[in-house]
């Protein structure tokens, strides 16, 4: 069957884009027509008239760049800025002097604020007060002293662009935290689905193929409890949700998409930890894990998931076949945790440097010797009597530069 695939596109930027689009239009002919009405006051009005000429081009042909913020680069937006300070810095050669220390507007007018508010929505608060404070200062340095017209004005664009940029930054973080919320929704409804069409087949005959084994006894006995483990692990594997169903895609262009398929999709070089520890569940062995994916570069994961192996050959093998172990992966903001304990006698003092200058290297080369290439750690803690429980922690942030240094 071919893999379906359902897009849901959510952005609240996309009308600010509208908007601005039309703000620039419009208030470049608002320019253009006040111009036109002030013609003779103007003292070289041929240079109002070619800025003009300039502006309009310009407004016209970059209307695709302010249709998203994928479009509207950063190279974009210094050329804009240019245009909307170059015009201010012109007004002291096309207007008279009187006329700017009565208050005149500058050629471009309030079209520089169009200008300043795609930086507030590109970046954000911070950009925008880089650009409103560019524009500040030039229109202090054009009108020669602070008057209180344009501090005033000055003030309302500075504050204004901030506001929309910060409000910008919100509305992207309610987009990425309601994009992670459908796809939480996405990957529970696949997994109870799974559940129930796993129980109601594959799950029924390894439980009864258990049961019919162990009484008919023998070498049956033996495929009955294989099948038990393989029950128990299939039980995780569908309760834990190892299947990403959905993933989101934050950096889009018109805001975040989420997208529901019905097949995982690792990232290059990443591989989900809970996957590679998921076949050492069995009937006597229990995985706890956050419930989410837990990404690790493939090489670290892999090493990681095999001290674990390493660790639960211990177990086996001295603590006894029937012993009980429990896995507890935690994934942290920079490191993730895994946890092996069992029910076993605990390791006698001073029996693992015993067993090192004997030579067997067990826990010191396949845990510890994992762990240190990792960057990480392995400690051992053991009561004899109470069983023995090994941690294992990885950095996240040295595997990650690890990987991909790798890919290059």
């Amino acid at each position: 069957m071919a893999r379906r695939e359902r897009v849901v596109k959510m952005s609240v930027e996309l009308p600010l884009w509208r908007a601005l689009a039309g703000y620039r239009v419009l208030t470049m002919l608002y320019a253009v027509g006040f111009f036109a009405t002030a013609y003779d006051g103007f003292a070289r009005p041929w240079v109002a008239v070619a800025y003009y000429c300039v502006l309009f081009v310009w407004t016209v042909a970059t209307l695709p760049k302010v249709a998203s913020a994928a479009s509207c680069t950063k190279r974009f937006l210094a050329a804009d800025l240019t245009v909307a300070l170059t015009g201010i810095m012109l007004t002291t050669v096309a207007d008279s002097h009187e006329r700017i220390q009565s208050g005149g507007p500058t050629l471009p007018s309030i079209w520089t604020a169009g200008s300043v508010l795609a930086f507030a929505i590109k970046g954000g608060w911070r950009w925008a007060a880089f650009a409103s404070t560019a524009v500040a200062v030039t229109n202090l340095v054009e009108r020669g002293t602070p008057a209180r017209d344009t501090v005033h004005n000055v003030v309302l664009v500075w504050v204004a662009s901030i506001a929309i940029g910060y409000v910008v930054e919100v509305a992207r973080a309610s987009e990425r935290t309601l994009a992670r919320a459908l796809e939480i929704e996405a990957t529970t409804r696949e997994r109870e689905r799974l559940a129930r069409d796993i129980h109601d087949s594959v799950l029924q005959v390894l439980a009864m193929v258990q049961r019919r084994g162990a009484v008919i006894g023998g070498e049956a006995a033996e495929l009955g409890r294989l099948a038990g483990e393989q029950e128990v692990a299939l039980r995780m594997l569908v309760s834990g949700g190892l299947v990403p169903v959905s993933r989101v895609s934050r950096d889009a262009a018109d805001g975040a998409v989420v997208h529901v398929v019905d097949e995982p999709a690792e990232q290059p070089g990443v591989v989900d930890l809970r996957a590679l520890l998921a076949p050492f569940a069995g009937a006597r062995v229990n995985l706890a894990d956050p419930g989410a994916a837990v990404p690790l570069p493939t090489p670290a994961a892999r090493e990681l998931a095999a001290a674990v192996g390493a660790a639960l050959d211990n177990v086996r093998g001295h603590a006894g076949e029937d012993a009980r172990a429990w896995i507890l992966v935690e994934d942290e903001p920079d490191r993730v945790v895994v946890t092996v304990r069992d029910d076993g006698p605990g390791i006698p003092e001073g029996r693992l440097a015993q067993a090192e200058g004997e030579g067997r290297l067990g826990v010191a080369q396949s845990i510890r010797g994992r762990l240190r290439d990792l960057g990480g750690s392995a400690e051992l803690i053991s009561t004899p009597g109470q069983g023995t429980e090994v941690e294992l922690t990885v950095p996240k942030e040295k595997n990650v530069q690890r990987g991909k240094a790798g890919r290059r």
